[in-house]
């Protein structure tokens, strides 16, 4: 038995779903029989579970954790072409985020909670216990990985994993369309429901909101996007325990406009943010 198939097994048994990835990293294509879709079961690979073929054709979809799939002819096949095991996290009930680079793990210590980080080759996976709509640059050098998706096994890492956090949740979602407002000043109040601060120190805040002026000045396309995924993740951290001021939000609002936004769209963009997380 290959130590591929080991490792996969291994998972199973934990219900964690496998697949085996070939060289490059990348999943084993289809089979003649699947090739084009010809097979009908999986289109456009949005249904998880192998198909009838039982290989592991269709990627993310085909991630089992029956034993006896698993290690059936055609994936005995595979793993012994195999160059590393993958999983499907929100199969698994995870979300990964994958941090790709140095900045995008100093953003994620800055501002996300602490929880099972594995190392990777050029960063680190942090894992939350939860799944949602995985989804790739959600802001420089981080992705997310969940459902209809795969992440490398590499290793069970460090450290105890946490609830997905609402700031993550937060990372996936597109705007919606703009709520009308009347035009006001840049200065607007959080609108927190007060009470003591939980987070750790003032130093907390003032460095999540020092990363998110970044995101903003930073952005190279899709400023309109990047500001209110920004905006939301900050309320989605701070909204609700009074720490933010109208200082915190007037910084945010002027890195908004350095980027071509008007004051009405940050208006707006606040606005819609505080609807979505109920604040």
């Amino acid at each position: 038995m290959s130590g591929h198939l080991r490792t996969a097994l291994d998972l199973a048994a934990l219900q964690v779903p496998v697949l085996p990835l070939r060289a490059g990293k990348v999943p084993f294509g289809n089979c003649p029989r699947c090739a084009n879709n010809a097979c009908g079961g999986r289109p456009n690979m949005k249904t998880p579970g192998p198909c009838s073929c039982l290989g592991p054709c269709h990627a993310w979809a085909a991630a089992s954790t029956d034993s006896h799939v698993i290690s059936s002819g055609p994936w005995r096949r595979a793993w012994r072409q195999a160059e590393a095991v993958a999983y499907h996290p929100g199969g698994a009930g995870w979300t990964v985020v994958d941090l790709d680079n140095a900045d995008a793990m100093a953003w994620a210590r800055a501002i996300l909670p602490v929880t099972r980080t594995v190392r990777t080759t050029r960063g680190e996976h942090w894992l939350y216990l939860g799944a949602m709509p995985s989804a790739n640059a959600v802001r420089p050098g981080v992705d997310i990985k969940s459902t209809m998706a795969y992440a490398r096994w590499l290793g069970p890492g460090t450290g105890t994993i946490t609830a997905l956090p609402d700031v993550v949740r937060a990372l996936a979602v597109k705007e919606p369309a703009a709520v009308r407002t009347a035009p006001r000043a840049v200065t607007m109040p959080a609108g927190a429901a007060g009470g003591a601060c939980p987070h750790r120190t003032p130093a907390y805040l003032d460095r999540g909101i020092a990363m998110a002026e970044r995101r903003i000045t930073e952005a190279s396309a899709a400023v309109h996007a990047t500001v209110y995924r920004t905006f939301l993740a900050v309320l989605s951290t701070h909204g609700r325990c009074g720490c933010l001021t109208e200082t915190h939000t007037a910084r945010l609002f002027a890195a908004a406009q350095v980027k071509g936004e008007s004051a009405r769209h940050c208006a707006d963009a606040w606005t819609n943010a505080r609807i979505r997380l109920g604040l």
